[in-house]
């Protein structure tokens, strides 16, 4: 669905906007672009992918956007007074948000299979999207998150995969209400918790998305998700748990420092299944996309098979290296669900964990507060420690009622508050270890790869020892 006309992308480096960009360029769309992130030389890597890929690229002064014929693509991200929407306003350019402009392809899909919840959406987009392709299938693939097993030298940020094939995978956001614009024919629901909206809200977002769907796969072993299951129609509903009663049934989960093995109940057959990422979230996840591609048509046992290669995604607990005994973890954690799921794989073995968390927003930190200050002091064993500078800010106006600080004071002696993010990283890096385990979590900011790569590199300074 590119309609002929030319897309313009203002902001087209963010996670939810580049791999959009991509599966239009892939289509065959012309595809420009803008973004701050170019224009402050920063992450040029990925802007030189674009480019190879036949998206022209502009600074962010307007001088991209000249034709009533060009549609204008932009993120939420983006204020009215950004000098591309300025010139849009007055050339008469067409505008979509990204929500819309995804949805219209979703829906014009023959097999539109969307991943909801508050938590674990991209891996489980990743994880189906696998299978279908291991099997066969040819899906698209729209992902927030950079998938390892379609990233090559060529393709070095494969948030997007561009298939022939019936199937339109991909996660859908309940931050701003978009959710409801998607009609899915598969939808997956791996959990309700806070992060953006109230939970009331939550339920009434997720709860329509769920409804809408031929065939709904949800997750009981979440108390919300499985309140909203009870007012499903159970001939259209598919469930799964880990050691509950569930259409999918985990159990004998046998966890290894980089993979997981547990034992999949369905139908009373049992199944051995091996993943090669850690955690039992992601066993959770795995249930999620074994249900998804089942219902797509792929038989069980092949998509068993098929999931045992997924190797994960850039920034879910991905491994940066080891040096003088320090491990440094990249992870994607930035909600009360997601660090108390990394918390949980750390902790299965021995070592203390160093956190620095860069909270996604002043907005965000407002709506957790009470839950991350009770998380953190849940989850963080007595040795661990935990970092957090101030919230990434990318411009505009936002309201400062909650701050790093005042999570901090919320958790008490385990965790301290250094407001520069270079600083913070100093101090991780002084404090480390042999054993240790330092894990930078974030959203909303591609530079904090960058600073994980640079703290195992401070590490391996310290006596001189190469970073593995």
């Amino acid at each position: 669905m590119t309609n002929g006309k030319p897309y313009f992308f203002v902001g087209i480096g963010g996670s939810g906007m580049m791999p959009l960009a991509m599966i239009l360029a892939g289509r065959g769309a012309t595809v420009a672009g803008s973004d701050r992130t170019l224009d402050a030389g920063r992450l040029p890597a990925k802007f030189d992918d674009l480019a190879a890929k036949g998206v022209t690229l502009f600074a962010q002064d307007g001088s991209g956007v000249t034709s009533a014929e060009q549609i204008v693509v932009a993120s939420a991200a983006v204020e009215a007074s950004v000098a591309d929407i300025v010139a849009a306003e007055r050339v008469g350019a067409a505008r979509l948000s990204r929500p819309e402009l995804l949805a219209s392809l979703f829906n014009a899909s023959a097999l539109p299979i969307g991943v909801a919840g508050t938590s674990g959406k991209s891996t489980v987009t990743g994880m189906i999207g696998w299978i279908l392709h291991a099997c066969g299938r040819d899906p698209t693939v729209m992902n927030g998150a950079v998938m390892k097993n379609f990233a090559s030298d060529d393709a070095p940020f494969a948030s997007a995969l561009v298939g022939d094939g019936e199937a339109f995978v991909s996660e859908v956001d309940e931050s701003d209400g978009s959710i409801a614009l998607y009609q899915p024919r598969i939808a997956v629901l791996n959990n309700v918790s806070l992060d953006h909206k109230s939970l009331a809200e939550l339920r009434a977002l997720f709860g329509a998305f769920a409804g809408k769907a031929e065939t709904t796969i949800l997750n009981v072993g979440d108390a919300e998700a499985a309140a909203l299951a009870r007012t499903l129609d159970p001939a259209r509903l598919v469930t799964f748990a880990i050691d509950q009663s569930a259409d999918l049934r985990a159990t004998n989960l046998v966890p290894a420092p980089s993979a997981i093995t547990f034992d999949l109940v369905a139908k009373g057959v049992t199944y051995r299944v091996r993943l090669s990422v850690p955690g039992a979230h992601n066993v959770s996840n795995a249930l999620a996309a074994l249900g998804a591609a089942r219902a797509a048509g792929v038989p069980l046992k092949e998509a068993i098979k098929a999931i045992e290669g997924f190797t994960g995604l850039k920034r879910r607990f991905e491994l940066v290296g080891e040096a003088n005994g320090v491990t440094v973890i990249d992870d994607f954690g930035h909600n009360p669900d997601k660090i108390a799921a990394t918390l949980a794989t750390l902790h299965a073995f021995p070592g203390r964990s160093l956190v620095l968390f860069q909270p996604h927003g002043y907005g965000p930190l407002k709506v957790m507060r009470d839950e991350l200050i009770a998380m953190f002091r849940e989850q963080l064993h007595d040795d661990d420690r935990l970092v957090l500078p101030d919230p990434v800010y990318q411009g505009g106006t936002v309201s400062r009622e909650v701050t790093s600080a005042d999570i901090v004071a919320g958790i008490g002696e385990r965790a301290l508050h250094i407001a520069d993010r270079a600083d913070a990283a100093t101090w991780l890096v002084e404090q480390a270890c042999p054993g240790d385990r330092i894990v930078v979590m974030g959203a909303r900011d591609d530079t904090l790869s960058q600073l994980a790569a640079d703290v195992l590199a401070r590490i391996a300074q310290k006596r001189g020892t190469p970073a593995a």
